[in-house]
């Protein structure tokens, strides 16, 4: 067969290809279904657990069990995204509602990961049994599973808003979404009044859902913005940690401030950095009133206790805390759920719609199937009831018979012809029967003991009860407001089984307020020597000791305090350090590493240029690479607050050789490995972005570099090999032309 080529535009196929994966992603995996408010790993392995039955009420698994399982027959994506997901459904300060219960190591509130997953045992939690699993097999659809072995729940019949319960986080293609979590039992009471009036607006609903509900409680401290988050379905709430005053007992003892709770952001390594921030402000003397500071947490809780000074302040303190550290914080609100097969931001009645819309159809299927069921039932019993009732012609007809299909034939269309009675009587009372084929079946099948007289009124007994159930199930299916009170009432024994206190206490906060103490601007001397040991001196002392200073430091700059100083590297970065954050040092101290002060790595990186902010402010810098690309930057560039920028694009193999502040000068010289001179004017060296890689500032020979560049200022003589070079005296030509280089030999 010959091949078929197709042919296409390349861009249109990227396009199509990306588009597909991108809702892939979104559809498929980092994005929750609005209706179970789950992604399909966390659908994928809740549904395996119950297949396993690893229930609530039977041991735990090993979790690598589980992860093996659902990997292997619904969610073939790797392994740590499945037992990743499993620990964080167990995680009680991470979830409202925890489905999984793990046994072992399954990580901390502070940021501690869990063990790996052979170590580690799970179950399903009891809440996620009922509300979650309950009633798999009547309500919702099954799918192929990825290779069309297994069968999987398109989604599991959720019997709660566990989008808002639980809340959701993900980041997709272009899209993510984060929805807090919320109170089960204020959920609950927001769908039975949405349920009751519909048309209720979002103010009145949160009479009954008042706000998020965090597991790890702390504050809410913009109330009243709320609403507008609720309405649009998007917002930034401002998250507050709880703390108390915790007063001496003795005179002796010291007051403390205990943080209780922390914001639901603070969940992990944000403890730690809190921490370490605290410390920075004592050491800083910006948190002057605390003495001392313990992480006293444990399994109870939280519990950092910052001891203060006598007489403190405590406002001022509490002030300063929420101000510069995480203990305020923003999380921010995206509800962004897959509705209809798409993802739409969707707001607090949106949500609630989609749920019952779900609720709907599963109630539906649910007592459709018991409806069929009791049908069937009803069928049977009344072929049963009847049988009894004729019992004698029965067992004759059985004994005629010479094989079961005779006897069933005789039992649903009358037919005799194969029937042989031993006594005569029964015949035309046999060709009037006509039961159905399970009321036969059931004949058929049917013990003698049944014709105990007790036995047959339990079978009466129960016929009624199935008619009477006929009745309720048709009554709900046909009667909207009976569904209502079906689902509502099934709500409201949740909330009485699995229901928590609110943590999470929500109110409109008072704005933090602190003034930081004016900075006193004074001139300074910064010094670093030749092995990277840098300080500050005050201009005084510089003063008295300049010609020893400058002897023995390489690099001096005399600048302001509020100044920076920047070191350009050969591997093309800008390196800032606050002249506030060098510390101070007298004359023959050896001072701190430049290393420890910015994240320029002196194992891996040279200084090329070292200078401060000011001194290079409305002025151009002349970039010179080994490959001789070269370009002017204005230093506007490289004013940022990035601790570290690019400070220029390198190619493969290049790296900077030369970073020039234009001052005054008009021409540059090139210096090459080859001994080769080049002098052309500066303007000829284009002005360009820092981002940008440069032109060709002279062609360089096989295995030849770029060594130097010069500006030709006041002092043009330079020592090279030994011999003298006199800048200014080199024949002027073009940048990178023919006929105008120099070569010394």
């Amino acid at each position: 067969m010959a091949e078929k080529i197709i042919t296409t535009e390349y861009s249109e196929e990227m396009q199509k290809s990306y588009m597909n994966y991108s809702m892939s992603v979104i559809t498929a995996r980092a994005i929750p279904d609005a209706r179970d408010g789950l992604k399909p790993v966390q659908r994928r392995v809740l549904y395996d657990m119950s297949e396993l039955h690893i229930n609530h009420d039977k041991p735990h698994r090993k979790s690598a069990r589980i992860v093996g399982d659902t990997m292997g027959k619904y969610h073939p994506h790797g392994d740590s995204s499945i037992y990743e997901t499993l620990v964080v459904m167990s995680q009680v300060f991470k979830k409202g509602m925890p489905l999984v219960n793990g046994h072992g190591n399954f990580g901390s509130i502070e940021g501690d990961g869990a063990a790996a997953m052979r170590y580690t045992e799970a179950r399903l939690e009891k809440f996620a049994e009922e509300v979650y699993l309950k009633d798999l097999d009547k309500t919702v659809d099954f799918v192929p599973n990825y290779d069309e072995t297994e069968k999987e729940p398109e989604v599991l019949p959720v019997r709660v808003p566990n989008l808002l319960i639980n809340g959701a986080e993900g980041i997709a293609v272009g899209m993510s979404t984060s929805i807090p979590p919320h109170n089960l039992g204020e959920v609950i009471d927001a769908v039975m009044a949405y349920i009751d009036r519909p048309e209720i607006a979002i103010q009145e609903l949160m009479e009954y859902l008042p706000g998020p509900d965090f597991p790890t409680g702390g504050i809410i401290a913009n109330k009243s913005e709320l609403a507008g988050i609720y309405e649009t379905g998007s917002g930034k709430i401002k998250l507050r940690g709880k703390l108390e005053v915790e007063l001496g007992k003795r005179k002796s003892d010291k007051d403390k401030l205990v943080i209780t709770e922390i914001p639901y952001t603070m969940v992990g390594a944000g403890i730690n950095k809190c921490l370490v921030d605290i410390a920075e402000l004592v050491e800083s003397k910006k948190l002057t009133d605390v003495v001392d500071i313990s992480n006293q947490s444990n399994k109870e809780g939280i519990r950092i206790v910052l001891e203060l000074k006598k007489d403190a302040d405590v406002e001022k303190v509490i002030n300063i805390l929420y101000k510069k550290t995480k203990l305020e914080d923003t999380f921010g609100v995206n509800m962004l759920a897959i509705a209809g097969g798409r993802p739409e931001t969707l707001n607090l009645k949106g949500i609630l719609r989609n749920y019952l819309e779900f609720q709907y159809q599963n109630t539906t299927r649910k007592y459709r199937a018991l409806l069929e069921k009791e049908l069937e039932k009803k069928e049977i019993r009344e072929g049963l009831i009847k049988a009894c009732d004729v019992i004698d012609l029965i067992i004759a007809i059985l004994r005629g018979s010479k094989n079961l299909k005779d006897a069933k034939a005789c039992l649903m269309n009358g037919d005799i012809s194969n029937i042989k009675f031993r006594t005569p009587g029964f015949e035309e009372d046999a060709k009037k029967l006509q039961f159905t084929e399970k009321q036969a079946s059931a004949i058929l099948e049917m013990r003698l003991y049944k014709l105990i007289g007790l036995e047959i009124l339990a079978l009466e007994k129960e016929y009624k009860e199935t008619l009477k159930k006929i009745k309720e199930y048709t009554g709900i299916l046909e009667n909207k407001g009976a569904m209502d009170k079906v689902i509502k009432e099934d709500l409201a024994h949740i909330k009485e089984e699995f229901a928590t206190p609110r943590r999470t206490v929500i109110e409109d906060g008072k704005e933090a307020v602190y003034e930081e103490a004016p900075v006193e601007v004074q001139e300074v001397a910064f010094i670093m020597d030749k092995f990277g040991y840098c300080k500050l001196l005050d201009k005084n002392t510089y003063d008295r000791n300049r010609e020893t200073v400058e002897a023995e430091h390489p690099h001096v700059i005399v600048c302001m305090n509020t100044d920076k100083i920047c070191l350009f590297t050969n591997l093309g970065n800008l390196h800032q350090v606050k002249v506030m954050e060098i510390p101070f040092g007298k004359l023959r101290d050896k001072g701190t590493p430049i290393d420890n002060l910015s994240k320029f790595d002196g194992t891996k990186e040279e200084i090329i240029c070292l200078t401060n902010l000011e001194g290079i402010r409305g002025k151009k810098l002349v970039f010179a690479t080994k490959m001789a690309l070269v370009k002017q930057v204005p230093a506007e560039e490289f004013e940022t607050n990035n601790r570290t920028v690019a400070a220029t694009k390198l190619q493969d193999g290049d790296g900077l050789v030369s970073v020039q502040i234009v001052e005054q000068q008009t021409e540059v010289v090139l210096q090459t490995s080859g001994d080769v001179f080049l002098r052309f004017a500066l303007d000829e060296i284009s002005e360009m972005k820092k981002n940008s890689r440069g032109v060709r500032g002279i062609k360089l020979a096989a295995g030849e570099e770029l060594e130097r560049l010069y500006l030709l200022g006041e002092e043009p003589v330079i020592m090279y090999k030994k011999k003298e070079v006199h800048l200014n005296r080199l024949k002027i030509g073009k940048r990178d032309g023919k006929g105008s280089k120099v070569r010394l030999n």
